[in-house]
């Protein structure tokens, strides 16, 4: 029997390549949904090419103009549409909608008691313990796809977490890694996603250029692997060969490498625990020169600290701090603030915004809402004319 998927957010980078899994094992896999945003050309051609029985466009007007002529396909309309078909049957849910938006499909898809395949990280940053508290509850599999979070999860296969004695996330650095503070200072949009290691959408590249995205996965750590923030590292690594590591209490140190291709942490999370015997393509270790390690420094990276901070902090932060990344990322984006104005923006908001020691959803949603507003507020005052 084929493995029924449905794929949120098909018209991403990663759901790109999702569907290049499926292409590449013909008859593994039906696709029983594909939800997007608002690409609905590249949808239209993805549901000629797959034809699932269901689609979900979350943005009104381009669901009015999407092409379902000749197919036998429902369309679901708006972001309640993506929570309607996250919640239907299937084998693997795959949440791969970015920024907050992914929250209330991946716990639709939950509470449905699908397997989830997570490649979005922000709902786990935003409301981690309600959602690892509903998977426990429904008796749900939450698998990652971010490569470093899919390394260290085949490290822990067969091994105790007591025995664990550190995570080691790795990160590439992004393009301005070892450059001096005055270079980054005009800094485009184009320049900061044009990521060194990995093909991923913009605003993950930009996160991969602040480091922000390591921050974000340490958080998505903590609660994918029930791990304290002491026991969770960061270590520069800009070969990325080695996607993570996990170290022991007696010394021993094992790490996941592999090709920079997320088709391969897409495929072992769609068909764990089993593995295919017929890889995409494999690493050639012969033609590995160096690798090299090193310590993250936060006068580079204050993205970071501030995400380690908000982790200590606990409770909505880590949901406040996602909130005013995903504002600033996109002012950058839309070139209304310079890049190196997203770590004061961060700051300015996580600094001023109340938190709650509660993580509900309705607490979460309250926080994620006022962080917006604050940090529209801080761009608007300081950058009128940018």
């Amino acid at each position: 029997m084929p493995i029924r998927l449905s794929i949120l957010g098909s018209t991403g980078s990663i759901g790109r390549s999702a569907l290049d899994v499926v292409r590449h094992y013909p008859g593994m896999f039906e696709v029983v949904a594909l939800g997007a945003f608002s690409n609905t050309d590249l949808l239209a051609e993805q549901l000629r090419e797959f034809r699932p029985p269901h689609v979900a466009v979350a943005d009104e007007a381009a669901a009015a103009r999407l092409d379902l002529s000749g197919l036998n396909t429902r369309l679901w309309r708006g972001s309640n549409g993506l929570e309607e078909i996250a919640a239907m049957s299937v084998d693997v849910a795959l949440c791969a909608v970015v920024g907050a938006a992914g929250l209330k499909p991946v716990l639709r898809a939950i509470e449905a008691g699908n397997r989830i395949a997570l490649a979005n990280k922000e709902p786990l940053v935003m409301a981690g313990p309600l959602i690892m508290e509903t998977a426990r509850r429904r008796r749900v599999d939450v698998l990652p796809v971010d490569s470093e979070h899919n390394a260290v999860f085949q490290c822990l296969q067969g091994h105790s977490r007591d025995d664990v004695h550190r995570i080691h996330l790795t990160a590439s650095g992004g393009p301005f890694y070892g450059k001096p503070c005055e270079a980054r200072r005009n800094v485009t949009p184009e320049e900061a996603a044009n990521h060194p290691t990995w093909d991923m959408g913009k605003k993950i590249s930009v996160d991969s250029a602040t480091l922000m995205n390591k921050g974000l996965e340490v958080i998505e750590a903590m609660w994918l692997f029930g791990m304290p923030l002491d026991k969770i590292g960061v270590i520069i690594h800009p070969q990325s060969i080695v996607h993570s590591m996990v170290e022991f209490t007696d010394g021993s140190i094992l790490a996941q490498m592999g090709p920079t291709d997320m088709k391969f942490p897409i495929l072992f999370a769609l068909t764990w625990p089993e593995r295919v015997r017929e890889p995409m393509g494999r690493l050639d270790l012969t033609q590995v020169e160096k690798l090299t390690f090193a310590k993250p420094d936060f006068s580079e990276f204050p993205c970071l600290h501030l995400a380690l901070k908000s982790a200590r902090k606990g409770g909505t932060a880590p949901t406040v701090l996602n909130a005013a990344n995903e504002v600033a990322v996109q002012a950058f984006c839309r070139k209304r603030i310079p890049f190196l104005e997203i770590p004061a923006l961060v700051e300015h908001v996580l600094a001023s915004s109340p938190i709650e020691n509660e993580v509900s959803l309705e607490s979460v949603l309250a926080a994620d809402g006022c962080a917006r507003e604050r940090a529209e507020r801080y761009i608007e005052a300081r950058f009128q004319t940018v």
